[in-house]
């Protein structure tokens, strides 16, 4: 079995969302880290030198390639990515090799082999 890593940097506030809508497309689990911070094509307003922008968290989902692209477009349209500018990114990379998924390997097994029927 092979495994994408999908990789999204999203405002605090639709991290739930963004993980309902990938769990309803078939991602299994996932990995959040808060407190992101990054820069976009368009500087942030400051005030006093602060900036003036959301908590970004970075939702991180192990998941088997197949289900790749649909977890993706699921959690693109949960959070209005392509909507709103500054709303948030997701991608995937190849993932080579990864340990501690066989529990994840055998519980989606069988939907991918009806799926391929």
């Amino acid at each position: 079995m092979r495994f994408k890593l999908i990789i999204a940097f999203v405002e605090d506030s639709k991290t739930k969302a963004i993980m309902e809508a990938a769990r309803e497309a078939g991602a299994t689990g996932c990995t959040v880290l808060t407190n992101a911070r990054g820069q976009g094509v368009e500087e942030k307003t400051t005030f006093l030198g602060l900036a003036l922008e959301s908590q970004r968290d970075m939702v991180l989902m192990l998941v088997e390639e197949h289900r790749a692209r649909g977890i993706l477009e699921q959690i693109a349209t949960a959070g209005k990515f392509d909507m709103t500018p500054g709303t948030g990114i997701a991608f995937q990379v190849d993932v080579e090799d990864a340990v501690g998924v066989l529990h994840q390997a055998e519980l989606i097994a069988p939907s991918l082999e009806e799926a391929e029927l």
